[in-house]
């Protein structure tokens, strides 16, 4: 089976290097990962060197360069169709920046064996986050997860925004996201769990320890924290409330 790894990128020239070499080195039976870098117009080298590691290890990285910063949804909806088009079983999703440790994939991959969607949960037992990670991001997150999304959405899930997800290739290819999708920011996390759930997709949560970013700048702000939460009212609004189909 062929595993394709989207990874969005915007100045991260501190961890994408580590990020790659780590995700190659990985043991993953029966299972050829590649990694696809999508980067948004970097100006401190990243682009650089994703382009190195495209050219030296063609077969398993590739780079998706794009000429502006277009967020967070249009990133992954871009590198899920180069990564359908290229022949992926699987599909994960993951941040740059360390955050998502690497090795989780393996558990993911045990775990899709029988689910549709695999998320990297930091809110079921066995998961946390980083004592050092901001407290506007704590409060935010919690918010999203434990009023916000349950209140509107009845999603069954402890982190819908969690950006730590393994796909089958025929759930993903079901959303369509380059059709259905609408949310460009942080709300795509969701948006894209909600289509899966009423798609009535088998949806698993695994424990993640989420890690704060070793270097660089998050990119993840009050201001932007909150226009993902008006992301998830609009989607409230345009499709009503989550149901899995009878």
């Amino acid at each position: 089976m062929i595993l394709a790894a989207v990874v969005p990128t915007h100045n991260e020239v501190g961890s994408l290097a580590r990020l790659i070499n780590e995700l190659l080195r990985l043991d993953l039976p029966g299972i050829e990962l590649r990694v696809l870098v999508v980067d948004d117009a970097s100006t401190d080298g990243t682009a650089q060197i994703a382009d190195e590691y495209a050219a030296r290890v063609p077969a398993r990285v590739a780079v998706l360069n794009r000429n502006n910063k277009r967020g967070l949804g249009s990133a992954y909806v871009e590198g899920f169709a180069r990564a359908l088009a290229g022949g992926a079983d699987l599909i994960a999703q993951m941040d740059a920046d360390l955050s998502h440790e690497p090795s989780v994939l393996a558990v993911m991959c045990e775990a899709i064996r029988d689910a549709d969607l695999v998320i990297g949960s930091r809110y079921v037992r066995g998961g946390a986050v980083d004592n050092n990670w901001s407290w506007h991001r704590k409060l935010l997150s919690r918010f999203a997860n434990r009023t916000v999304v349950p209140t509107l959405l009845s999603l069954p899930i402890a982190d819908a925004t969690s950006g730590y997800r393994l796909w089958r290739r025929d759930t993903l290819a079901s959303i369509a996201p380059s059709v259905t999708v609408r949310s460009s920011g942080y709300g795509f996390q969701v948006e894209m769990a909600f289509l899966a759930h009423r798609l009535g997709s088998r949806i698993k949560e695994v424990p993640i320890y989420f890690r704060e970013r070793e270097s660089g700048q998050s990119k993840v702000s009050i201001y932007v924290g909150l226009t993902a939460v008006r992301e998830i009212l609009s989607l409230r609004r345009q499709r009503g409330r989550a149901h899995r189909p009878s």
